[in-house]
């Protein structure tokens, strides 16, 4: 809605030209296609638009697109144009078994790979060029396993053009204490209820999260998803319903809860006028960290995240990028048995989002479960399970693989993780 009314006051003096600096950043992807229809229109009328966006397939829709790197132009062109030398060079391994985590790690530090994501039970990968596809055995892959080209997306190419995405291994799951991933049930929400006054923010949602498991909690914007976060880290108590954390009731116990969490919030919660190094002591010190150990883990932090050239710097003065890096670092610097991430790479550039994915698989395979919201439906293709809510009702909960089951048609069946969401919401919408 705000993105909404901020394009209508851009367009009381009718404009001929029109700035628009990411709109869609934080926005759920039902409002983002509302958002690309109304701008379209007013390209159909005459109006020329600059957009810039972190979402690369809104820079896939644009006539020209300019890539922009360290202050250089890298391309200038249409899409198409930044996407054909990757044809033939992007693949998809599929029905690749339930270790995509794993697999993902070993087919990233192959000399091969370019870039590699998780897209539900599949692996998509970008080859180097020239390279050639390799057995999936190599990787670990179960037998009769099968590579299957692709098309490439605009995404691919940026990534490639910036020379590749990160490896698979994450310095900073080295770091952090291995725990048992016995599959117990370490976050659970019954019959969660939330009210502010007549308005229910959260209605009666229930859910369950095991130790080594991603759980993403999808949604449009103001559907309840992050009044859901604040009650299971103890930021917000109940109206009504259970919430536990490690065996900890929130309502009662919500103080030893929260040292055995790491939550990074929505919206950026550092303290901007303190430098970066006083926010690591700042915080290492709210986790309980003393002495050798607190000193230890600043340091190991600042290095892990790149913050080393900054630590003497505003916090206000660095990049989203950097201001992310940051938040994680301070949400993790204690060893979290939990993390909660609340849209962690809303408005961060391709390369880090996939730097942090990298250190959030990393972090689940060492045992650390995982509870994340997003607007991003390709990374929501990393999640073990899914849950959407609207209205502050959980209305599905599932695999990213069974949600877009659920959206497939006999004229689309092979939906993507948006396609299923916008469904999934409508067809609530229309109940």
């Amino acid at each position: 809605m705000k993105q909404k009314l901020g394009l209508a006051c851009a367009l009381l003096g009718k404009p001929r030209l029109l700035l628009l600096d990411e709109p869609g950043v934080g926005v759920d992807p039902i409002s983002r296609k509302e958002l690309r229809k109304m701008v379209g229109c007013l390209v159909d009328d005459g109006i020329a638009v600059v957009w810039s966006t972190a979402y690369l397939e809104e820079a896939a829709l644009c006539g020209t697109t300019l890539v922009l790197n360290e202050g250089k132009l890298i391309f200038s062109g249409e899409p198409a144009a930044m996407t054909a030398p990757l044809a033939g060079r992007c693949w998809q391994l599929r029905d690749s078994g339930n270790n995509q985590r794993r697999l993902l790690a070993q087919a990233l530090d192959r000399p091969e790979v370019s870039d590699g994501t998780i897209q539900g039970h599949h692996l998509r990968l970008t080859l180097r060029e020239g390279a050639q596809v390799f057995p999936p055995e190599l990787i670990g892959a179960p037998p009769g396993t099968a590579w299957a080209q692709v098309a490439p997306r605009f995404e691919d190419a940026f990534i490639d053009r910036m020379g590749g995405g990160p490896g698979g291994q994450s310095v900073l799951a080295r770091h952090v204490r291995a725990i048992s991933s016995d599959g117990e049930v370490v976050i659970e929400a019954h019959q969660l209820t939330k009210k502010f006054g007549d308005f229910t923010a959260t209605d009666e949602v229930t859910f369950q999260v095991r130790r080594g498991e991603i759980y993403g909690l999808l949604g449009p914007n103001g559907a309840g998803k992050s009044t859901t976060f604040k009650m299971m880290c103890g930021l917000l108590k109940p109206t009504s319903g259970r919430a536990t954390v490690v065996g900890l009731d929130l309502r009662h116990s919500a103080g030893r809860a929260r040292q055995k969490l790491g939550y990074m919030a929505q919206k950026f919660s550092l303290y901007g006028n303190l430098t970066v190094r006083s926010n690591l002591e700042f915080f290492s010190g709210i986790y309980g960290l003393t002495g050798a150990w607190r000193r230890s883990q600043t340091a190991t932090m600042a290095e892990i995240f790149h913050l080393g050239p900054f630590l003497d710097a505003k916090t206000d003065a660095l990049s989203l990028g950097f201001k992310q890096r940051l938040a994680l670092a301070c949400a993790v610097m204690h060893e979290p048995d939990i993390l909660f991430l609340d849209e962690p790479t809303s408005g961060v550039d391709p390369v880090t989002r996939r730097e942090f994915w990298t250190h959030i698989n990393g972090l689940v395979e060492r045992g650390v479960p995982v509870m994340v919201t997003t607007h991003f439906m390709d990374e929501a293709e990393y999640c073990d399970r899914i849950g959407l809510v609207f209205r502050g009702r959980l209305i599905a909960d599932g695999t990213p693989d069974a949600l877009k089951a659920r959206a497939a048609t006999e004229d689309h069946k092979n939906p993507t993780m948006e396609d299923a969401f916008i469904a999934l919401i409508r067809g609530t919408e229309e109940t």
